[in-house]
């Protein structure tokens, strides 16, 4: 930070010359040009709602202030210097009686019926302008009661009214059986949900024709207290209506043509007597009609309910094979025609091309410099039932100098390095997906349960190989089964059902001598580590629940959060215990279909972790986020370690800066001594400040962030790794509560976002504040990091 504060100092002079060489300009100028520019902008008076609220209603603003510092306003002081950067806010007197109507209606809205705005418009400084707002809030209103009349007589649901009320959020001390005693501040904006939750409860229980103005909040004020209000909801719900029939056409991806098919169903499942179900569609559809009928979340004559009527036309986007050209309660575009007590529903579909390839060209570099290439093929509608098949193949090339491989290479008995020459190292991955838009078996019960809108199912089986520097990966097989459930738009739920992962791994001879001169042949730190990476038999069951109500690429409002809990190696122990050796534990496997020759070794843990993530708007152009991590694992049984891959590890551009990925930790020990990479508890901190300072220049806004990263991994209690004489070899890289704080690493830098509507480019550079090595700010070395999208 030290840095960030110098350049701060170093950059504010020639922020006080840009401004008082604009003044003089300004000065020289003839009136009728001078620019009346806004510098500050002021708000008295108020003591209900918080400046920082204001300012968000008003037009009138100052240029965009750094880091919130008032006045400094960098990006506008560039702006005068070289005619880039930050264009004047200009006075505009008719914006400004437009913001005063628009802070009196605002604290209406809250209660404050006498608020009154005044304004101050003072040039400090020539053609420098403060504007202030005054403000006198006058009392605040509060409601005392809140009443409906003209709820319609449910006869065949005595209690669909009084559940309804109970779910008010006013919902407290009943009066009588339609009034509540309230007693809360007057808020217009929770009197508007309310009409709206009427209206939703009207339009679901038959009554389509209810619209904003049948449903009134009547206001009547106390005759002995005018603060205190009571009001009446108003309502005319007008007639009872049911779906009509239904009328769905399916053109193919030209668009164009007779339909080839035409098809009725009346069945009792889909429609009631005297309504049916007519669709069409063409033959290069290559759809069947029942998938079409299945996403039908209402029978053709039932009572109309519009919650079930846009279900459906969610149901039909989830299919993800085909579009909506047009959906709606009438043939043409106008409104429902609510002289018939019957509405017919059409829905205009189109599916999608059946087929596409992919193909894809990247560079890579990691120890050297590699290529690779990608070829993938998707079939949206495999069968007629929107199922979607991805075959896809990749595969690299990674050429390594013999410098590379010499400065790296295993020392002999004598300490000399043997030398080799450069070397090519290759992999390759296949890759098969099928996904089907609803539930498979074992979910399958769970088909029309209300908590779930939509669901879909996943299978995913792959198979790759590949040489590596240290070690090769003779085989790697991969098979997943996942449901995933969305409940709302802002829950969705993952279960791993079986997540079975199979690698059979060879460390190179460089890699084994390495750790044999390092440690010994028969020292417990190399048995630990040849542990690690022993062919591995893994498989999980997993639930993770994640809510979110932002934008995955923009993220700048509201949260994501993520909570998963993991149970592994049940199935390989009771494969060990019941099958393969009957009553006894052996702790390993033989590999399955003769994958590999060698036996597969399991552990069975848990895993639990948490994500939270949340992003606050401090102005229209300024966001804060902040972003909270932990992570728990632990080996249970007869297993005393986490696989390698099932670790937590720390480091790299969307992790901590400043570190390279699986670099940090675990705990205080230095990167080249670590001999068991990763740790089972994780903990990690995460802020950044975003501020706009370039509006589409290169088609993209461009962002100023300041970032902090906090955190490590460490060995968890069930990772035991004691020598003969009773020594914890782990020690400097054990969680304890006295000492973690202490091994808590940070970096924090500056950076730059470029934002595109799809896409963001991050370029960040990062100081190791607190480097666990060297101590606090002892570290003056800088760090680069480029990523695609907010690191979170």
């Amino acid at each position: 930070m030290r840095y960030l504060y110098l350049l701060i100092l170093l950059l504010l002079p020639f922020f006080f010359l840009a401004e008082v060489s604009v003044a003089q300009d300004d000065n020289s100028s003839d009136d009728n040009d001078r620019e009346q520019v806004v510098r500050i902008v002021r708000f008295t008076g108020n003591s209900a709602v918080s400046d920082a609220a204001l300012s968000t209603l008003v037009r009138t603003r100052n240029n965009r202030e750094f880091l919130g510092i008032p006045r400094f306003t960098p990006w506008y002081y560039i702006y005068q210097l070289v005619g880039v950067g930050e264009s004047p806010a200009l006075l505009n007197r008719e914006t400004v009686g437009s913001d005063i109507e628009r802070i009196r209606l605002y604290y209406e809205n809250l209660g404050y019926f006498e608020a009154s705005v005044d304004t101050t418009i003072v040039e400090y400084r020539p053609e420098r302008y403060e504007v202030s707002f005054i403000i006198d809030e006058g009392n605040l209103s509060r409601i005392q009661s809140v009443a409906y009349t003209g709820f319609p007589d449910f006869q065949d649901n005595d209690n669909l009214v009084s559940n309804f009320l109970n779910q008010s959020e006013y919902a407290g001390n009943f009066e009588n059986d339609s009034t509540f005693s309230v007693n809360e501040p007057y808020r217009a904006q929770k009197l508007r949900e309310e009409q709206s939750r009427i209206i939703d409860f009207l339009k679901n229980n038959g009554f389509a024709a209810v619209q904003r103005d049948s449903v009134r909040a009547l206001i009547k004020r106390d005759q002995d207290d005018p603060y205190k209000l009571d009001v009446l909801y108003s309502i005319r719900p007008g007639n009872f209506y049911t779906f009509g029939d239904v009328h769905i056409q399916l053109a193919g991806p030209e668009g164009n043509g007779e339909y080839d098919e035409s098809i009725t169903v009346d069945d009792s499942g889909y429609a009631e007597q005297g309504f049916a179900i007519y669709m069409d569609k063409q033959d290069e559809t290559n759809t069947k009609f029942d998938l079409l009928t299945e996403q039908l979340q209402f029978r053709a004559g039932e009572s109309f309910d519009q919650s079930a009527y846009l279900r459906s036309v969610n149901s039909y986007q989830n299919l993800g094979m085909l579009l909506i050209n047009r959906f709606g309660l009438n043939e043409d575009d106008s409104l429902p025609d609510f002289t018939k007590e019957n509405i017919p529903v059409f829905f205009d579909l189109q599916t999608l091309p059946k087929h596409s390839i992919r193909t894809e060209f990247f560079g890579m570099r990691r120890y050297g410099f590699g290529t690779g290439v990608g070829l993938n093929y998707n079939n949206n509608n495999l069968l007629g039932r929107a199922e979607n098949l991805t075959l896809a193949l990749n595969t690299n090339l990674e050429f390594v100098t013999s410098n590379t491989l010499n400065e790296i290479s295993p020392v002999d008995e004598d300490g000399n390095r043997v030398t080799s020459g450069s070397a090519i190292f290759q992999s390759y991955e296949f890759r098969v997906e099928y996904a089907l838009p609803r539930l498979n078996r074992p979910l399958r019960f769970l088909s029309n349960a209300p908590w779930i809108e939509s669901a879909r199912t996943r299978y995913s089986l792959s198979y790759s190989q590949s040489n590596q520097l240290f070690f090769d990966i003779n085989s790697d097989v991969r098979f997943n089964l996942r449901y995933e459930l969305r409940h709302s738009q802002r829950y969705q739920s993952l279960i791993d059902v079986f997540e079975l992962d199979v690698v059979d791994t060879d460390p190179s001879t460089q890699f084994r001598q390495n750790l044999i001169n390092e440690f010994g042949e028969t020292s417990l730190e190399f048995l630990r580590i040849q542990e690690d990476f022993r062919p591995q038999f893994s498989s999980v069951i997993r639930y993770t629940l994640r809510a979110q109500n932002t934008n995955l690429i923009k993220r700048d409002y509201g949260y994501f959060s993520e909570v998963s809990l993991a149970l592994a190696g049940n199935l390989p122990y009771l494969l060990d215990r019941y099958i393969i050796t009957a009553g006894e534990i052996e702790g390993e496997l033989p590999s399955p279909l003769r994958i590999s020759t060698n036996a597969l070794a399991y552990s069975r843990f848990v895993k639990l972790s948490a994500d939270y993530r949340r992003y606050f708007s401090l102005t229209t152009n300024a966001v804060a986020a902040f972003r909270f991590f932990g992570g728990y694992a632990h080996p249970i049984a007869q297993s005393d370690n986490i696989p390698l891959n099932r670790r937590f590890f720390a480091g790299g551009s969307n992790d901590i800066r400043g570190w390279s990925p699986f670099r940090l930790g675990p705990g205080s020990i230095p990167p080249e001594e670590v001999t068991i990479p990763g740790g089972e508890i994780k903990l990690a901190a995460f802020s950044e400040f975003r501020q706009t300072f370039m509006k589409n220049v290169l088609s993209a806004d461009w962002y100023f962030a300041w970032h902090t990263d906090a955190g490590n991994v460490w060995y968890g209690p069930g990772n035991q790794f004691i020598d003969e004489q009773e020594t914890d070899l782990l020690a400097d890289g054990r969680f304890r509560i006295q000492e973690f704080y202490k091994q808590i690493a940070v970096g924090s830098g500056l950076g730059i976002r470029l934002d595109w509507e799809f896409i963001v480019a991050r370029f960040d550079i990062t100081y190791r504040i607190h480097d666990l090595e060297e101590g606090w700010f002892e570290n003056s070395q800088r760090y680069f990091s480029f990523g695609i999208g907010h690191s979170f």
